[in-house]
């Protein structure tokens, strides 16, 4: 609301104006350096500063792991950083790609709508190039992909974005898809023209080859976790560590994880002149084993259960019958008993 002066304070400030107590060149000055924030409502921004940081952050994670996945893969030295995040209208961006291209449409589950990662043609031939054995160069020309390049870089596309569902575990389970491949522009039209996105530039270099990768993602796809997409949230959701949603990130991650199982039936300490002196037909007394005794079952270095030999179909098993955890030795005896009687 604006503040009405008396006329006591208007006579007051024009003696002090008058007298050259207050010098009008000021008041100018003070008036021209007001902040003016120029705003295109034909581009409104519906990303702060705050949230296109975080974005950065998580790809540069993102850059991370792909820089090494695409090392191991390639066997050649890549680099990939974050150049940029920027937000523009989905027509800017399309404008600012070559035709033809690399342009990867991602279903970005469980968000609704797609994203796209759009890859420089000079990295995707050299990808290609050091693919079928060569030393990597690009392409000395631009042109469409062949079936068999397409189904090339399908591959490679997918490593990428096994990288970028963890990148984003912090905020959201993510679970993206490869949807389909174009190579122009024009032919993916995800979101309206006008619609705003958000752009991650990515500097990429592989061998001697530079060019760029572009992540673009919607704001009608990204809406949902917006509120997510902040410094406080972010670095609380890494210092917390354990939220359920990490746990079943963890289990799900190691329940992939192969282990090794043996079935140990005894052991014993030999010499080595004791182990080189085997023949065949020598027989090697194990230390307190009788036959009737189950089996250790280790998992790794370390003995986790007790099982009894047996065999399923054609193929040799072991029965589990008992954790080791709390196991004492009347307990072992009863069930070597049990196996006794079994015989």
């Amino acid at each position: 609301m604006t503040e009405v002066l008396s006329q006591d304070e208007i006579d007051q400030l024009l003696t002090a104006i008058s007298s050259g107590e207050v010098d009008t060149e000021e008041i100018h000055q003070a008036t021209d350096q007001r902040k003016i924030k120029i705003y295109d409502f034909k581009r409104p921004d519906k990303f702060s500063k705050d949230q296109i940081r975080t974005v950065s952050i998580m790809h540069e994670t993102f850059a991370r792991l792909t820089t090494t996945s695409l090392s191991a893969q390639l066997r050649s030295l890549v680099h990939v950083h974050v150049a940029s995040v920027d937000q523009l209208t989905y027509e800017e961006f399309i404008r600012s790609i070559p035709n033809p291209t690399t342009l990867a449409v991602i279903n970005m589950d469980p968000l609704k709508g797609s994203a796209i990662l759009e890859i420089d043609p000079s990295v995707t031939f050299s990808i290609i190039d050091r693919l079928f054995g060569g030393q990597g160069e690009g392409a000395k020309f631009t042109r469409d992909l062949t079936d068999i390049e397409q189904s090339v870089m399908e591959g490679i596309i997918v490593r990428v974005l096994g990288n970028l569902r963890e990148a984003w575990s912090t905020v959201i389970d993510l679970r993206p898809r490869l949807g389909q491949i174009e190579t122009n522009p024009q032919f993916a039209q995800i979101v309206p023209p006008t619609e705003m996105v958000v752009l991650v530039t990515l500097e990429t270099k592989v061998g001697e080859v530079e060019g760029m990768m572009n992540f673009c993602i919607p704001y009608l796809t990204i809406e949902p976790i917006i509120s997510k997409l902040s410094a406080q949230y972010w670095y609380s959701s890494v210092r917390r560590g354990t939220t359920t949603e990490n746990l079943n990130i963890l289990r799900e991650r190691l329940s992939t994880i192969e282990v090794t199982l043996i079935a140990e039936i005894g052991k014993i300490n030999l010499t080595v002149r004791d182990v080189l002196s085997l023949r065949q037909g020598d027989i090697i007394r194990l230390d307190s084993v009788r036959v009737n005794d189950p089996l250790s079952l280790r998992i790794g270095d370390r003995q986790k259960f007790l099982c009894r030999p047996g065999v399923v179909g054609n193929k040799l098993a072991v029965q589990v019958i008992k954790k080791m955890e709390g196991l004492d030795e009347e307990e072992f005896e009863e069930l070597a008993a049990e196996g006794e009687e079994e015989e």
